[in-house]
């Protein structure tokens, strides 16, 4: 399923939140709220815009120190443990094959627990994230991934965000992944039916493009099977 082992943990980097919307990050406290709108924002910057591995990680670093203030002041909700285990993910990029398996074990675990508090929180992004990570990190014995899981989630994921942008990415590039592709065009032009986010118009532009060149594929392999 992977080209080699590292492969699943840079595209874990583009898991980026489930976070379907601004109405997302309007669940609880004003301040925890602003803290997320914050770093919601610069984690889009870092992850659709820049090219730089270095400069990237240095920001995502950054980030998930603010992510883990957070979670510390926060202790009980659900969003900024999944805020944190996303950037974590994303400091795998340009880490080595250990280390990445490492930041998605945390990552992992960060969801696990949200999972626990609010498995609702922030449209389904638990179940959406979880997914993500169950097909993308490797299976046993190099890591923990498991395509049943991974299937689970993120049928999951597209029951409670049926239009979101995320869930339905991270599912239509699973039944890809798979050689579904019949069902995976349905999935991914369901996305793309999603109302554009005006309040996060760098995620919404970025994960859009993603979903485009991720159809292209598809089409391209249902082409060849004839």
């Amino acid at each position: 399923m992977f080209e080699n082992p590292t492969r699943p943990i840079l595209a874990a980097f583009a898991f980026a939140l489930a976070l379907n919307g601004a109405s997302a990050l309007a669940a609880g406290p004003a301040p925890m709220e602003a803290a997320l709108a914050r770093i919601a924002h610069d984690w889009a910057q870092v992850t659709f815009t820049m090219t730089d591995e270095d400069a990237q990680n240095t920001r995502l670093k950054a980030l998930a120190d603010q992510a883990a203030q957070v979670v510390a002041s926060y202790p009980d909700r659900a969003e900024p443990l999944i805020w944190e285990a996303v950037i974590l993910s994303g400091e795998a990029k340009t880490a080595g094959t250990f280390s990445a398996l490492g930041y998605a074990k945390q990552s992992r675990d960060l969801l696990e627990k949200a999972e626990r508090l609010d498995y609702r929180a922030l449209d389904g992004a638990v179940p959406t994230s979880l997914g993500a990570l169950y097909y993308l990190v490797p299976g046993f014995p190099l890591g923990f991934g498991d395509n049943d899981k991974a299937r689970q989630y993120l049928e999951q994921a597209v029951e409670m965000s049926p239009t979101g942008l995320d869930a339905n990415y991270f599912y239509g590039d699973f039944l890809y992944q798979e050689g579904e592709y019949k069902q995976a065009t349905v999935v991914l032009k369901r996305a793309l039916t999603a109302p554009v986010n005006a309040q996060r118009p760098v995620w919404d532009t970025g994960r859009r493009a993603q979903i485009r060149d991720l159809l292209s594929k598809v089409d391209a392999k249902l082409a060849a099977d004839g």
